[in-house]
């Protein structure tokens, strides 16, 4: 009997040491692990045109994945293109006056300006002999006063021919004047300017995505007015790609930003997605501003997210997900994820 009692009680003994290393075990791996539950998360854009013109075609579809620069829609140019042709035309114009500006007067324009008041000392030469020899004329009595005014007036005009033509020669060899250039050059820039206008409407008629991207609705079709404050689209930005949790006063202390982690959904069991903590809130939320007792510290949370690698894109925005934060029960300060390139871990 007190083999059995003896034999029973080392049993006992033997259970309870047991089960206490089993709790120590477990209460240790339980303690190395802080486990959040949150939503995935992840940026959008909606996308519009940046003009006023009807629709002409859209080319991608919910659920398509995009890459950056990719055509997605396009607006009617019936009618921007000719204006652009216009303004190309008045810019070829203006460039080219302004070219014949800098350029100055041709040789042959100077010339012809020279032969011209060459012409003209030689008429204003015959108007002064004929005008001479009317005088001598009257003078004698052999001839009338009537004529020696005309011969006068003829050599008036004569002279006055040879100054207009000695300013024309002189104009020609200065060439245009330097306001004249600047003011060209000034209408040639404005017209420029109209013109790039002109072909960044053109361009803005061509819709094209800004990043990778999934597209999650397609919000118009053709036929339909565009506008500015119109998307055409809405685009799930998926990297980056994150898990939205909250974690608690007490173990804020815990979560550090750069911790490696873990993320797993009912939908994959078994897989983990690698990831690391990217940002911790610095402001508490859905508590008091000010907090006063113990009880209400307790309930203060902060929002933790928590950056996960999907190159599958497998999680959806709003899918539930758990983050696995790994803690070192030793006290020592939590693995960190090393920076890329970009500044995000």
């Amino acid at each position: 009997m007190r083999r059995r009692l003896t034999i029973v009680g080392l049993l006992l003994v033997v259970g309870i040491v047991t089960g206490l290393a089993w709790w120590l075990t477990h209460r240790s791996s339980a303690s190395s692990e802080l486990t959040l539950g949150g939503n995935v998360d992840l940026r959008q854009v909606a996308l519009a045109f940046n003009g006023n013109e009807r629709i002409a075609a859209v080319l991608v579809q919910e659920g398509d994945r995009v890459h950056q620069g990719q055509l997605l829609g396009r607006l009617d140019t019936s009618r921007l293109e000719p204006q652009v042709a216009q303004a190309e035309a008045q810019v070829a114009a203006q460039r080219a006056a302004v070219e014949r500006l800098h350029n100055g007067s041709r040789p042959e324009e100077i010339e012809q300006a020279r032969a011209n008041l060459q012409s003209a000392q030689a008429d204003a030469l015959n108007s002064r002999k004929q005008d001479e020899r009317k005088k001598a004329l009257l003078d004698k009595n052999a001839g009338s006063q009537q004529d020696a005014e005309a011969a006068k007036d003829a050599l008036d005009v004569a002279d006055a021919r040879v100054k207009v033509n000695q300013k024309a020669l002189d104009l020609a060899i200065a060439g245009p004047r330097q306001e004249d250039i600047a003011q060209a050059e000034a209408q040639l820039r404005a017209n420029e300017a109209q013109l790039a206008l002109l072909r960044q409407q053109l361009a803005d008629a061509e819709l094209k995505a800004p990043t990778d991207a999934v597209v999650r609705s397609r919000l118009m079709e053709p036929g339909e007015m565009a506008s500015p404050q119109r998307p055409v689209f809405s685009l799930a930005i998926v990297d980056p790609k994150w898990v939205r949790t909250y974690v608690s006063e007490p173990d804020l202390g815990k979560v550090r930003s750069g911790m490696q982690t873990f993320v797993t959904v009912d939908s994959f069991p078994g897989r983990h997605f690698e990831g690391w903590i990217g940002f911790v809130s610095p402001v508490a939320e859905f508590t008091p501003k000010e907090v006063e007792t113990a009880e209400l510290r307790t309930s203060l949370v902060y929002e933790v997210r928590a950056f996960v690698k999907d190159p599958g894109n497998d999680l959806p925005l709003g899918m539930p997900a758990t983050v696995h934060l790994r803690l070192d029960p030793s006290g020592a300060e939590p693995a960190v994820a090393p920076a890329s390139a970009d500044g995000a871990r």
